[in-house]
């Protein structure tokens, strides 16, 4: 088990927006003596406003990353009144969780062997007892859910289409 989760601090700011940019995203770093705005956890937790993630320096990329695939994988109408709580149910939250194991290559800091070890330090909490064994075993519906709403395409590729 690792120490210590990747932070934003740990990662280049380009790759975060990169991925932000093209959901339409912008990311506000906030002062580490603020509160976190948007954020439904605290602490260090992303927060999620409108098109906008808060987050600290300390961050956890995981948290920023998830409330991205929050944003992504709700529907048009929840996207337009959007203030800390993303909601969704039991699949959009599968699908949650995968798009962001996806997303974790983005940063050659991270990729999805530490993504998934994050997810699990962390406390994410799967049927089969880690990130991995869920992923790699136990996914189906989360990738068919993602595939349904083209956000993945047929082959799993990233789509870059937010739900509608």
């Amino acid at each position: 088990m690792i120490s210590k989760v990747l932070t934003v601090a740990d990662c280049k700011i380009t790759d975060i927006k990169k991925i932000l940019h093209n959901y339409h995203l912008d990311l506000k770093l906030v002062s580490k003596d603020s509160a976190i705005p948007g954020s439904y956890w605290g602490d260090s937790e992303a927060g999620l406003v409108a098109n906008y993630i808060y987050a600290h320096e300390d961050t956890p990329i995981h948290s920023l990353l998830h409330e991205t695939c929050h944003y992504i994988c709700m529907d048009a109408k929840r996207r337009q009144s959007l203030d800390t709580n993303a909601e969704g149910d039991y699949d959009e939250e599968n699908g949650v969780c995968y798009l962001q194991i996806l997303f974790a290559d983005s940063f050659p800091e991270m990729g999805q062997d530490r993504m998934l070890q994050d997810m699990d330090s962390w406390g994410y909490t799967f049927r089969l007892g880690s990130a991995e064994k869920w992923f790699k075993e136990d996914a189906e519906d989360a990738l068919h859910w993602l595939k349904k709403y083209q956000i993945l395409d047929q082959k799993g590729g990233i789509t870059y289409n937010l739900r509608s």
